[in-house]
């Protein structure tokens, strides 16, 4: 298929999105862009949700890692449907009680000013770096397979998506992006129900047949059962719960979503629905993953060991071209199926992009409008002046995703869904500490302190990390690296702190 009408797709998909910008974004205020003037119905969001939490890595990159691991993933998402109930049951609670509009004000109440924009300041580098990684991956893909054909570079890709996800998200904010998202989620679903129905028709299999062949191909395996592995199961299920509860609970953009909703047991609904009907899709993906080398073997594909730089490393090759990893979809989509089903790949995919951008846009503006330059505290501040800053804070972070993107070209490895755990592992561990401390805890933190304890563990888990098998005997951190942080910040804050005031009462009883 041409890569112009592929473009032409792209832009109509645009154009459905801008409709419902300009519907839903009559009257609006900050209110309603920074939590949807507090009556999103919880279903509506749950479903939208979906995407956002997945986003255009999920459709790309996770069926990509089967072909090296498996299932392997899955057991990181059963860690993800225990997180959310720590979320719906620990964390909404809280915020509903206190009728946050950011989350993080939750910590000046607690902690005082400085751990407020610290945790504040994490989140923007945390949610920026995960947004930005994502947003990379798709665009790459864009480039590569649908618009170098018509000789349009990388740079003009990454300015013009942004320019277009500005355009429906600057006025309308949360109230806009919960019904985008569901009509992007519903695109993503349709997406992956008709390529795994394709290729299952294509090979001559029934649904079980289909399962038996994955399995005979070593596609299912799914618990590691060495507990010095990266992959042990114990460590990426209890990895995978604290991964849910801080980018999820403790994330603004997430979180801005659910307080939008008009109470808490509705929110509650919403998180539990939420929890279940990502492992489901996330299954599908994987098995979606296996799939698409069953189908890449039928064209000749094979797997191969080869080494390189002195280690074993295993290619997927087809047509003497190496496509394991987040190359195995994209590739198979449009040089070996027909046009509809590349058609419905770039539906699938920037359907899945979108979610996970806009939202995360909109929440990086409320998080740095509300906890950094505090608008909403500004005496005499009108309604319009403050509309006025938040469009300058939504365009300034627009050119910081551009930059990143720009960054993460620079250093993609192939299989991006892996990079995004770590990163998250460093960036979250000290907002989640944060937390924990503040509801675990009666005691103070010494303000001056706290950014130097939340910068200095991530770098001495980083140095960890990069020698782990070698101080703890061939022990390999994975995705419990974010518990190792978040409990290195906790215990340095523990022993920087003093007695809170009820502390002290007790005692004194």
């Amino acid at each position: 298929m041409s890569s112009a009408i592929l473009l032409s797709i792209i832009l109509l998909y645009f154009g459905v999105l801008l409709g419902i910008a300009f519907y839903t974004s009559r009257h609006s205020t900050n209110e309603s862009f920074f939590i949807g003037n507090r009556n999103s119905k919880w279903w509506l969001v749950a479903f939208g949700m979906i995407g956002t939490s997945l986003s255009g890595m999920t459709f790309i990159s996770v069926p990509g890692t089967v072909g090296k691991a498996g299932f392997d993933y899955f057991q990181v998402v059963i860690g993800y449907f225990l997180g959310y109930f720590v979320v719906a049951y620990v964390l909404l609670p809280l915020y509903y009680r206190l009728q946050l509009t950011s989350i993080y004000t939750y910590l000046e109440g607690r902690l005082g000013a400085t751990s407020y924009k610290t945790g504040a300041l994490f989140f923007i580098l945390s949610r920026t770096l995960g947004a930005t990684l994502r947003l990379y991956l798709v665009i790459k893909v864009l480039e590569q397979f649908v618009l170098e054909g018509m000789h349009i570079p990388f740079e003009v890709t990454a300015i013009v998506i942004l320019g277009l996800i500005l355009l429906y998200t600057y006025r309308g904010g949360v109230k806009t992006i919960v019904w985008t998202d569901t009509l992007q989620t519903t695109f993503m679903l349709l997406a992956l129900v008709i390529c795994v129905g394709y290729i299952i028709s294509n090979l001559h299999y029934d649904i079980p047949g289909a399962w038996r062949a994955l399995g005979e191909h070593g596609f299912t395996r799914l618990l590691q059962t060495d507990p010095k592995s990266s992959g042990f199961f114990g460590k990426q299920i209890l990895g995978g719960a604290f991964i849910t509860i801080a980018m999820t609970g403790l994330d603004q953009e997430m979180m801005q979503k659910n307080i939008s909703v008009s109470n808490l047991k509705d929110s509650r609904k919403n998180m539990l629905t939420l929890s279940f009907l990502q492992m489901v899709v996330v299954f599908i993906f994987l098995s979606l993953g296996g799939l698409l080398y069953l189908y890449g073997i039928s064209k000749g594909g094979a797997f191969q060991t080869v080494l390189v730089d002195g280690k074993s490393q295993l290619q997927f090759i087809l047509d003497g071209k190496n496509i394991i990893g987040d190359n195995i979809f994209p590739v198979l989509a449009f040089h070996y199926m027909p046009p509809f089903i590349s058609v419905i790949f770039i539906i699938g995919l920037i359907s899945a992009l979108f979610p996970s951008a806009d939202g995360a846009l909109t929440a990086l503006t409320s998080s740095f409008c509300i906890d950094i330059l505090g608008i909403r505290r500004k005496q005499g501040a009108t309604e319009q002046q403050q509309q006025r800053t938040r469009l300058i804070v939504h365009n300034a972070f627009a050119l910081i995703f551009l930059v990143c993107v720009f960054v993460f070209r620079q250093i993609d490895n192939g299989s991006l869904i892996q990079v995004l755990l770590v990163v998250a592992g460093y960036t979250y561990g000290p907002l989640l500490a944060l937390f924990a401390f503040g509801i675990l805890t009666t005691r103070q933190v010494r303000s001056s302190l706290v950014p130097l304890v939340c910068l200095a563990a991530p770098i001495a888990c980083y140095v960890l990390k990069q020698h782990d098998t070698a101080w703890l005997g061939g022990y390999a951190i994975g995705t419990e690296l974010l518990i190792i942080n978040s409990a290195l910040t906790f215990l340095l804050l523990l022993a920087t702190s003093h007695k809170g005031k009820d502390e002290q009462a007790h005692k004194k009883q």
